[in-house]
């Protein structure tokens, strides 16, 4: 029997649809003993009833900051600027490690309270690969958004819907285009490539190989680049203010799906905020013209297939929670983190 009590917080960002636990795996960890708590979310793709009908007891928005200190804190994107004090573990895509802004801020509240990160991003196997990712459906959408817009059929505000409903629209956006996938064997790669099959469109490809030696006259060649690459270290840019500023540029459309501004890991420092559902483009340059999309939770707008693969993903590894492993990689990678901002070892949680 396991002492496992998990607590599905509510998304506080109005665009976010997602869920990391959709209702039926929310069954399975309750059968196996799991306690789950649900906030009420009413821009949640599954109704709380679902829940309930899983045997999760129900809260309301924003009750994660009562809840009882042994409970597992879990949700998507950012929390609340309150309270200053974290005394939970906390499992999130903090966004904490790489130099982002408001990194540290973020750290020093968990040490503040004695609380922990267990960072999706960093829930790894032994060698270093991604156990629960949202990369897919981000892969999809950046390169699916990019070409209807590209086409002219990109409508504003984006609204969430259906794969179907997408493929749709992109078969329908017609036109020709050259197009660049960098990245593209990883899996925003994959779903960057499925999205750009559906509108008729064959990519360049990039990966490691291409991007050790970067050929920047055939990147500009194109009228169209997705970026999917994701690093943990500081690499060359793949694109400079210099580069948009060439007379010849052909690139018209640029869709960073990875989205590291503000990081020194970032490899298009070519633009310093995100762009949003209410204005997903923006123009970086007007002779010749480069729009550029830049969203930074893409999968929200297919929040159903996005929720029930990550999920699914992520099952195993809570039905696991108490057994450490990956979990220890998300907890070691956390004090590592702090350490770095000069947090003592006292004011680090124990396992």
């Amino acid at each position: 029997m396991t002492d496992l009590s998990l607590w599905l917080r509510h998304e506080t960002r109005p665009t976010e649809r997602r869920t990391p636990i959709v209702p039926s795996d929310a069954r399975r960890l309750v059968e196996s003993g799991v306690r789950i708590t649900v906030e009420d979310s009413p821009q949640r793709i599954f109704p709380v009833e679902a829940y309930e009908e899983a045997g999760c007891q129900i809260a309301d928005a924003g009750r994660w900051v009562s809840a009882p200190p042994h409970a597992v804190i879990v949700g998507l994107k950012e929390l609340p600027d309150e309270p200053a004090q974290l005394t939970h573990r906390h499992i999130f895509f903090g966004h904490a490690y790489k130099g982002q802004p408001g990194a540290g801020a973020l750290l020093r509240r968990f040490a503040a309270g004695g609380g922990a990160l267990l960072d999706l991003e960093y829930l790894v196997d032994d060698r270093g690969r991604r156990l629960a990712a949202f990369g897919f459906w981000a892969g999809y959408l950046g390169a699916a958004l990019a070409v209807l817009h590209h086409r002219g059929a990109l409508a504003a505000p984006l609204v969430p819907t259906t794969k179907e409903a997408m493929e749709a629209e992109l078969r329908a956006s017609g036109g020709d285009l050259s197009a660049l996938v960098i990245g593209a064997l990883g899996r925003s790669g994959r779903g960057a490539r499925a999205a750009l099959a559906e509108a008729g469109v064959e990519p360049t490809c990039w990966d490691l190989a291409e991007t050790r030696d970067l050929d920047r006259a055939a990147l500009l060649a194109h009228e169209l680049m997705v970026n999917t690459v994701l690093t943990t270290s500081p690499v060359p840019p793949f694109l400079t203010d210099k580069d948009l500023d060439e007379p010849d540029r052909r690139l018209r459309t640029l869709a960073d799906v990875t989205v590291d501004v503000g990081s020194p890991m970032n490899v298009l420092p070519v633009y310093d905020t995100t762009t949003e559902w209410d204005h997903p483009v923006r123009r970086l340059r007007e002779h010749p013209p480069l729009d550029l999309i830049a969203i930074d939770n893409l999968p929200s707008l297919l929040p159903r297939e996005a929720s029930t693969d990550f999920s699914a993903a992520l099952l195993p590894r809570l039905l696991d929670f108490e057994t450490g492993g990956a979990w220890s990689r998300c907890l070691d990678r956390f004090r590592q983190a702090s350490r770095e901002l000069g947090l003592t070892e006292r004011e680090l949680p124990d396992d």
